[in-house]
């Protein structure tokens, strides 16, 4: 049988892209999903104090608002509950194939359709693929010298070992990215000693975290529009706020202030306050937010090194200078790979292009996100340049969403069931050449940092859309023909 749409990946955008295609009458599609369960990101990270930096209200579908999130940034296991209530409500859990692969996606130009292999030598073919495959799947682990030298326990905070107890161990914790700054405070409560290796101080502002009392709960359960009301609110701060990325501007000067006044206010020792502080433009690497993470180093047993790692040794880690500190145990809290794409299964265009040694040689460019000229009825979801900073990720799927939904009705209607659509490699370029001009005078470029959305961190901005998520949902309404080399074998 030949299928409308492969969906692979059981994310949020895997998720919501299948819940679309459903809502459109287009239920001829199957989607794999390589673990057991659904959930991504959520399913995967299981750290203490995993949550989410953008309000639940606001991180979460449009159609399908939920009003028992128990505080203003919801924990990962609620987020994960309501994905698996998503699934259940709009009936896909019998398109979805687990613990499948995918292992090699072909297109064959003679009769316009891609071959999806999967890790059990089963093939799927299908006249269009939705790649939901996500940027935040890779763990990234520095290069640091005699890794095997270490005899004790090690593991990355996505794949947080829960089976081994940390209590009265010394630990150290590399790395003071996102998922740093949540674990760090719960761990320091348990461990016996804690050094946590900085080598860049990131930008923290308050969180502002709220607790959702049963009495809001009803409101948001018994006046639908009150929820919304909260959504839209939530969504213009964020967005205005961001506007701090695009220029020096008093928005950028409120966000600097209010973060040095934070990280002041939560810090009494002016040495460690001096550490602490960045030494870059804020916005240039992702702002985050905490109110526990800054007193987690006033504690006694909490270590702040910033001397940079030379090597791991048997008993622990050594710096530049010389000074070895002995430990149990080392957790990575270094992030993921975001700008290179090896973790992706090989995608084989028109040609025998090979898409993803194409990007990770060059970086990687799409058409609005979503298209790749050699590439027919190939479809991303938060594919090159459509990632945030400021906003919730949520809103840029949903625009995807839209467009393809859109892209998939057009194909079915074209002139036959082996027509396919290539958009145009000159249209890709102008849109790629126009996206770039405005990103290289961006924070991102121009901040003095070494920005993980940048491809080798100092390269081409592969990562993040340079616009107004509104702007992005505008061009992404429908999919024009004009765009697309329309061709029949």
């Amino acid at each position: 049988m030949i299928l409308d749409s492969i969906i692979i990946g059981g994310g949020f955008a895997g998720i919501g892209a299948a819940i679309q295609l459903k809502k459109s009458g287009l239920n001829n599609f199957v989607l794999l999903e390589r673990k057991d369960k659904i959930g991504g990101t959520w399913r995967d990270n299981t750290y203490p104090g995993c949550a989410c930096d953008i309000p639940s209200h606001l991180y979460s579908y449009s159609f399908e608002l939920n009003p028992e999130w128990s505080e203003s940034f919801s924990p990962h296991h609620e987020i994960l509950g309501y994905l698996k209530h998503c699934v259940t409500k709009y009936e896909i859990e019998p398109h979805i194939k687990y613990k499948t692969t995918v292992t090699e996606v072909r297109f064959n130009a003679l009769v316009g359709n891609w071959t999806i292999t999967t890790n059990d030598k089963r093939t799927y073919t299908s006249r269009t693929v939705i790649s939901c495959s996500g940027p935040l799947n890779e763990p990234a682990y520095p290069s640091i010298k005699n890794k095997e030298l270490f005899k004790g326990e090690c593991f990355h905070s996505m794949h947080w070992n829960h089976d081994y107890d940390l209590t009265n161990k010394k630990v150290a914790v590399i790395g003071t990215g996102a998922s740093a700054i949540q674990f760090v405070p719960k761990i320091a409560e348990q461990v016996k000693e804690l050094s946590i290796i900085q080598r860049t101080a990131p930008w923290i502002g308050p969180k502002y975290n709220q607790v959702n009392t049963e009495k809001s709960k009803n409101r948001f359960r018994k006046i639908p529009g009150y929820q919304l009301f909260w959504r839209e609110i939530i969504y213009w701060f964020l967005e205005l706020r961001g506007l701090s990325q695009y220029k020096d501007n008093s928005i950028r000067k409120w966000r600097k202030k209010e973060a040095i006044d934070h990280l002041n206010s939560q810090i009494k020792d002016p040495e460690l306050i001096k550490k602490l502080r960045p030494s870059y433009e804020i916005g240039c690497k992702r702002v985050l937010i905490s109110d526990d993470y800054y007193p987690t180093f006033e504690k006694d047993n909490v270590t702040l090194i910033t001397d940079a790692l030379d090597s791991f040794t048997p008993n622990g880690i050594k710096t530049k200078d010389g000074k070895e500190t002995k430990v149990d145990a080392i957790i990575y809290g270094t992030g993921f790979k975001t700008t290179t794409f090896a973790h992706i299964y090989p995608i084989i265009g028109l040609n025998g292009q090979n898409l993803i040694k194409e990007w990770n040689d060059n970086g990687a460019e799409a058409f609005k996100g979503i298209n790749v000229s050699g590439f027919p009825n190939l479809l991303f979801v938060v594919g090159p340049n459509t990632g945030l900073g400021h906003n919730s990720i949520i809103h840029m799927m949903e625009s995807q969403f839209n467009y393809i939904v859109d892209y998939i009705k057009k194909l079915k209607n074209s002139p036959t069931p082996h027509t396919y659509f290539d958009v145009k490699l000159e249209k890709q370029k102008a849109f790629n050449e126009k996206i770039h001009a405005k990103l290289k005078d961006m924070i991102w470029s121009t901040g003095g940092c070494n920005s993980y959305y940048l491809k080798d961190g100092t390269g081409k901005n592969t990562s993040i859309w340079p616009g107004t998520t509104m702007k992005y949902r505008r061009i992404t309404k429908h999919a024009s023909l004009s765009d697309f080399s329309i061709v029949t074998p």
